[in-house]
């Protein structure tokens, strides 16, 4: 088509062949490479061929110079009769292999532009089709665009060979991190044993009935994520505004009970601490909206803009709106548009690949059971939640319901549903002064 246009695609066949000369030079040079390009930046088709025959040796330990990747090609049926020709033209031409991450940059920023211009070509021919309202298209729009921010492409069947390499390349990552837990740590480690943590692009939903702390144990979640493993975190509050979630933040913090900061009666020592807990928290990369009307694009728009981004929590899912609606709802309307939002909402976790904590009402339906702890069918205008979220957490405290509760402060995190397997209850230990939670065998063994 280009070339039907007298359009030149975007590519520098010798900047390609001078990355493969390199890598045949030195293998040293061979895993910073590795690095910086994937196969399909290269548009010569047999350039192509022989960085995916290295990249897979490579992964598989093996030994890699020109005798080698010939053999190679031979295996993966990309063998043509003139490769070995070309492979010692290309190592003829080829200067230096000191060069060879700015041959690499110039690989990339071909790709990138033609990757660019397919984009262009599609939201053009979206536009012109007439294929849908103008909100969609420019939602498409934005998708396409972010995912070559993110050096992705959006959909397309991809080869096995190139899955079994990113499963590879976690699996190394994962070795390497020393972490007992592949995912971001919420701060509770007795939930992340059953968890794994909080994984990328998971959408974890921590349900419960009111007052039962949804908004506290996320807030735990964000501010570990924020202080401790200095993640950028987005809170989207259909709820509280900003100054209360921060108020609840320092409050945790500063380990300052939230009903001293609310009428300002504070001790010397407390305003100490409240000060060194505000520094420590204005120093982290928390970001909060507050705005009530809020759609799942609206978040997803916000979220694609942020640089960095480690985690998102939402508070909550049924106070969200689907994209063009007003508060009008019949309940089987509403109980269809919270799915839509739900699975919104898990493309978005999939689309920014980070985990999204959603925060969910329960329905009444537990509060008619002797045992009021929390189950899935318990989810308030439950549509396809439990179907879409990957990890599902029942907070219950049996000090809620039970007034003469023996310890009322004891918590259960029910994992109602976990994709990676593992279900059960974790116990934690519910801290009111503070709205927060803690673990509860380290607190209750320090008591004695």
């Amino acid at each position: 088509m280009d070339e039907l246009l007298g359009r030149k695609t975007p590519h520098s066949a010798p900047a390609e062949q001078a990355v493969i000369g390199s890598m045949l030079i030195d293998s040293r040079c061979i895993p910073e490479v590795l690095e910086k390009l994937k196969p399909d930046e290269f548009y010569i088709q047999l350039n192509r061929d022989i960085y995916e025959t290295i990249y897979a040796m490579f992964s598989y330990s093996m030994a890699i110079d020109p005798v080698t990747v010939l053999g190679q090609m031979k295996v993966r049926g990309v063998y043509t009769d003139n490769c070995e020709e070309y492979l010692a033209e290309i190592m003829r031409i080829t200067p230096t292999a000191a060069n060879v991450l700015e041959y690499a940059a110039i690989v990339r920023d071909r790709a990138l532009l033609r990757r660019l211009g397919e984009a262009a070509d599609e939201i053009n021919s979206m536009v012109y089709e007439g294929s849908g309202e103008a909100e969609a298209m420019l939602e498409a729009a934005e998708r396409k665009i972010y995912a070559l921010r993110q050096g992705r492409n959006v959909g397309g069947l991809i080869p096995v060979a190139s899955v079994v390499q990113n499963v590879f390349d976690n699996l190394s990552e994962a070795a390497s991190s020393g972490n007992a837990i592949p995912g971001l740590p919420t701060g509770l480690p007795d939930l992340d044993r059953v968890t794994l943590g909080l994984n990328k692009s998971e959408l974890i939903l921590i349900a419960a009935r009111p007052g039962m702390g949804k908004t506290s144990i996320a807030l735990n979640m964000a501010l570990h994520a924020a202080m401790n493993e200095h993640q950028t975190v987005a809170i989207f509050s259909l709820e509280m505004s900003r100054e209360q979630l921060v108020t609840r933040l320092l409050s945790r913090a500063a380990l300052v009970p939230s009903q001293n900061l609310l009428t300002g009666q504070l001790t010397d020592q407390q305003w100490r601490e409240i000060s060194n807990a505000a520094q420590a928290l204005s120093a982290t990369d928390i970001r909060i909206d507050d705005n009530p009307t809020l759609t799942v694009s609206d978040m997803n728009a916000q979220c694609r803009r942020v640089a960095h981004l480690g985690l998102v929590v939402i508070d909550y899912l049924q106070l969200m709106q689907s994209a063009g609606s007003g508060h009008s709802w019949s309940n089987e309307s509403r109980t269809q548009a919270v799915s839509d939002i739900s699975r919104m909402l898990k493309i978005m976790a999939k689309e920014l690949n980070v985990p999204v904590i959603c925060l969910s009402q329960l329905s009444r339906a537990n509060e008619s059971r002797q045992d009021k702890r929390p189950m899935l069918s318990d989810l308030r205008e439950s549509g396809a939640i439990e179907q879409d979220a990957d990890v599902v957490i029942g907070l219950y405290r049996d000090g809620y319901y039970n007034k003469e509760s023996e310890n009322p402060n004891l918590a259960e995190a029910i994992i109602l549903k976990n994709r990676k397997g593992q279900t059960g209850t974790v116990e934690l230990l519910w801290l009111p002064e503070y709205t927060s939670f803690s673990l509860y065998e380290k607190r209750r063994e320090d008591e004695y």
